[in-house]
């Protein structure tokens, strides 16, 4: 199966999303602290299975840059000083089909660990 790209990256800074539209018609819209606590950096997903790091605290950070990383991703920098995540075009398609599922998860492992957006 080929993997959709990408025709439009549109920033919505005032309400901090960014909105992907994909070549096979599907749009998402992925809210810049969903995109930074689920970054793809090591920073955030660690160096192996099992080393994912639970980011809290990021209800209010934005996107202040996007840089393009070949013809295969993007370099989103966030308002937080985070610039180290390269997002593929196959991974923010996976965040946006998957962003209802994820962000569940989030939310009950920041509740566990008796943490807060």
């Amino acid at each position: 199966m080929v993997m959709p790209r990408p025709t439009d990256l549109i920033l919505h800074r005032a309400a901090r999303l960014l909105e992907v539209v994909f070549d096979d018609g599907t749009r998402y819209q992925l809210p810049a602290e969903y995109l930074r606590v689920n970054s793809p950096s090591a920073e955030v997903q660690g160096h192996g299975p099992g080393q994912k790091v639970l980011v809290a605290g990021k209800r209010d950070v934005g996107i202040v840059g996007i840089e393009p990383v070949g013809n295969y991703a993007v370099l989103l920098r966030f308002s937080d000083g985070h610039a180290s995540g390269i997002y593929s075009w196959g991974t923010l398609y996976a965040m946006g089909r998957d962003h209802d599922h994820s962000w569940a998860e989030y939310l009950a492992a920041l509740e566990t660990a008796g943490l807060s957006r």
